[in-house]
């Protein structure tokens, strides 16, 4: 099994940089846990997560800033990471940009070919708490 540093190293960087999914799981109403496949992005050691406003995991991560990620290394799954932390900031600030630069990185086309029109976009910054990284298995 993987150490904890509870910090986001150079390997984890690594797979969030690269083009894998993350799955973020936030908390609905109720207490069950709601599971999304997402795009990621990371700065400063924040985690960067890109929505719509009004997005369920928006909605539950402004009653309830817990979450936890996972991503696998979409050519190795062993190779992966899992993360709780909470969501320390939502903005909108930058966020049309970033939805762009994150459809560059996950489709190679440069503007996000399904937004809406009526949509305002958000950026979702998480602080990782737990980290629990397991590198490649050879």
């Amino acid at each position: 099994m993987g150490k904890e540093p509870n910090q986001i190293t150079e390997p984890i960087a690594k797979l969030f940089e690269g083009k894998n999914f993350a799955f973020i799981a936030t908390l609905m109403k109720d207490g069950w846990p709601q599971i999304t496949p997402t795009w990621v992005d990371l700065e400063d050691g924040r985690i960067l997560v890109n929505t719509a406003e009004g997005r369920l995991k928006q909605k539950n991560i402004s009653r309830d800033d817990r979450i936890a990620i996972s991503v696998a290394d979409q050519n190795n799954p062993y190779h992966m990471v899992t993360i709780r932390g909470r969501v320390v900031e939502q903005t909108k600030e930058g966020a049309a940009e970033h939805i762009d630069k994150l459809a560059k990185k996950y489709l190679g086309v440069d503007k996000y070919p399904i937004r809406s029109p009526d949509e305002k976009r958000i950026i979702l910054k998480i602080k990782p708490e737990r980290v629990h990284y397991q590198p490649t298995q050879n």
